[in-house]
């Protein structure tokens, strides 16, 4: 089975925001088309240790300003009200890069206190893993997505602008040790990925039992250079890891999961397992889309992709309740888009790139 070609993406179904009736201010966190938003992305930092190309220039990035971003207090009361009063059953700490928060193991444990307990995962670069990874389990981590291009050591400073690549396998095991599962790596399909990256890093995975994701590069570098060119074809990666391992569909329902999955058998020197492709932009899954997006200042974004986001962090500030709160979140949700957009031609990058809206 193949994925199908470039295509705009299928809209719910649903109507219009001006004529869904009034907003639900009780209930799930829902859009105009039905959609219920259950995983909340929270980006603790915009900062990173890595220079990736497809993400920030060589020299950085002005970082938001430290009056900005939420206070750990604050953080742990918005997730109260996501949680208890929105209905959101997972949460996920993206960055950034998140280990580079003095605050992650406090977030985790703040998170795993809250009731019903939400699922608690981590998406990391891994570098500072090694050292943290038991204290994070022990704060409530759940399960942990590790970003990996390449496991050849030249190939990875080469796209990461750092010779770190040791550092990321010895987070990796760490990982492993302990007991945090799943464990899935996160490889971006940037014009410098090759299929033989890719083949070579799905060797190392099933090698360690870690799940990989190939994910389509998508319109939010820093540099705005992204052209529907810019990310190597799915059907060219596919077509590279069929010449050595035998895929078989996944038949499971993949409901609102953004990968579609394949089984593989590498032959009896190598455990089965399992891999993953997120194409974004070639095959959106918009119309199932759970997610609500906190920014490390304390935005709310409806969608990775929108143009706009609404100011919990002033909110709280003012000294505004939970239910104030509640509403403009609910609200900002309220008006979320049938779809990103990326394959129209009328599509606006954001202009906050990735490192600062989390992933």
């Amino acid at each position: 089975m193949t994925l199908r070609q470039a295509s705009p993406p299928a809209a719910p179904r649903g109507v219009d925001a001006a004529d869904a009736g009034p907003m639900p201010t009780r209930g799930p966190l829902v859009d105009t088309f039905g959609r219920v938003h259950t995983d909340l992305r929270i980006s603790l930092t915009d900062r990173c240790n890595l220079r990736c190309t497809y993400c920030m220039p060589a020299e950085g990035l002005d970082w938001i300003p430290s009056p900005h971003l939420l206070t750990e207090a604050e953080l742990i009361r918005l997730m109260g009200i996501g949680v208890t009063r929105l209905g959101i059953t997972d949460i996920r700490f993206t960055g950034g890069e998140p280990l580079l928060a003095r605050h992650l193991e406090a977030a985790v444990a703040g998170a795993a206190m809250l009731r019903p307990r939400p699922e608690i995962a981590l998406t990391t670069n891994g570098l500072g893993l090694a050292r943290r990874a038991g204290a994070l389990v022990a704060a409530g981590l759940n399960r942990i997505n590790v970003s990996l291009d390449t496991v050849d050591r030249a190939h990875f400073a080469e796209i990461t602008r750092r010779d770190r690549l040791p550092e990321v396998l010895a987070g990796l095991d760490a990982a492993a040790q302990a007991g945090i599962a799943p464990i899935k790596v996160n490889a971006v399909l940037d014009p410098k990925v090759s299929g033989e990256d890719i083949v070579n890093l799905l060797h190392f995975c099933l090698r360690h039992g870690f799940q990989l994701r190939v994910i389509e590069m998508m319109p939010l570098d820093a540099d705005h250079r992204w052209n529907p060119d810019a990310g190597r074809h799915v059907e060219q990666i596919l077509a590279a890891v069929r010449e050595r391992f035998t895929l078989r569909h996944d038949p499971r329902p993949r409901g609102s999961a953004p990968a579609e999955l394949w089984q593989v058998d590498a032959g009896p020197d190598t455990p089965a397992g399992e891999f993953g492709i997120i194409a974004s932009v070639s095959r959106s899954f918009c119309e199932s889309c759970d997610r609500t997006r906190l920014t490390a200042d304390g935005q709310i974004r409806n969608c990775l992709f929108a143009a706009g986001e609404s100011d919990l962090r002033g909110l709280l500030r003012s000294g505004a309740d939970d239910e104030a709160v509640e509403q403009a979140w609910r609200a900002a949700m309220w008006t979320k888009k049938a779809g990103h957009g990326i394959n129209d031609p009328n599509f606006i990058q954001p202009v906050r790139p990735m490192s600062a809206i989390g992933g």
